[in-house]
């Protein structure tokens, strides 16, 4: 059988995760699809994270392929494009060594894009865990992030979602390896990656979405996205708000407009965290106006079936 199923690389990018890490390299290990390979990247961790990823390529490693490799930090966009680099698969599907892959995953979504040729990247659903993997959320788009998961299920409703309310939790995609052509794979110095990269795709129709939970996500304080801390909220919604402005030009109206909504709106909440009102409000306003304008502009009916 696994000859006849393309090479899936599983590519995880490792920081400082000793608690989890070995759940991570297990749950591909249980999943039944045939063809893999791990691709891991201990990205200058400071705890015992690589004695955990040594210890189990030792115990392991004779059971499927694993290309390891340590070395000091660079951040997680240089990580993931190394992994995707030294990556030998047709398929990549990202992982994490904090969370992990749930059984029947990877088969359904390679299933997907076999079917589907003209998408270059499916993503699923995902549980939610806290650190001793107790399960908190059924859906970690539904449950955590309040997303309607039926927008996912045409490519205008996939721009929308992805634009105004990225809701995915966790290691949830697969993407074929010439994907990263598509989408020019991850901007490095970004911090948080994904909606960078997730944007560029579904500016081009290029993502696909099953309703089939792949992943666990792990909720376990430290997660780099979750921060309370004021200052670090700032400059990561300083950092989207950058993304929203520089990719808005991939896309074409009401899209583009929507984007441009979205950064200001983020903007509204970084003038909210540096207590300026007079600017939440300016914000929230453009915000309004460019939300309307992209409902102004949605094509016609016609249109729409001239464009199909």
């Amino acid at each position: 059988m696994s000859e006849s199923m393309p090479l899936v690389s599983v590519l995880i990018p490792a920081f400082n995760h000793e608690r989890f890490v070995r759940r991570s390299l297990d749950s591909v290990l249980e999943d039944p699809y045939p063809a893999k390979e791990i691709v891991i990247v201990d990205d200058g961790s400071t705890d015992r994270t690589a004695d955990e990823i040594e210890a189990w390529i030792a115990r392991h490693g004779h059971m499927l392929r694993v290309e390891y490799v340590r070395r000091e930090n660079r951040g997680i966009a240089a990580t993931l494009n190394e992994l995707a680099a030294r990556a030998r698969g047709e398929f990549l599907r990202l992982g994490a060594s904090d969370d992990y892959l749930l059984p029947g995953g990877l088969d359904a979504q390679v299933r997907y894009l076999l079917t589907h040729p003209r998408k270059r990247a499916v993503i699923g659903d995902s549980i939610v865990v806290d650190g001793s993997g107790k399960k908190l959320h059924e859906s970690g788009m539904r449950d955590l992030h309040g997303a309607d998961k039926r927008l996912y299920r045409s490519d205008d409703g996939i721009r929308r979602a992805v634009i105004t309310q990225w809701a995915i939790g966790g290691p949830v995609a697969l993407l074929r390896k010439d994907a990263l052509e598509t989408a020019d794979r991850w901007t490095e110095g970004l911090r948080i990656d994904d909606w960078d990269f997730f944007l560029r795709l579904a500016a081009c129709d290029a993502l696909g979405f099953i309703d089939v939970s792949v992943c666990a996500y792990r909720l376990h304080g430290n997660n780099v996205s979750k921060t309370r801390h004021a200052a670090t909220r700032i400059v990561n919604l300083s950092e989207s708000r950058h993304v929203a402005l520089r990719r808005a030009s991939l896309f074409d109206e009401p899209c583009r407009s929507l984007l441009r909504a979205q950064a200001h709106y983020i903007s509204a909440k970084i003038a909210f965290l540096q207590k300026r009102p007079a600017s939440v409000a300016l914000h929230l306003l453009a915000f309004a106006l460019l939300r309307t304008t992209s409902k102004l502009r949605l094509p016609s009916p016609s249109a729409r079936l001239e464009k199909a």
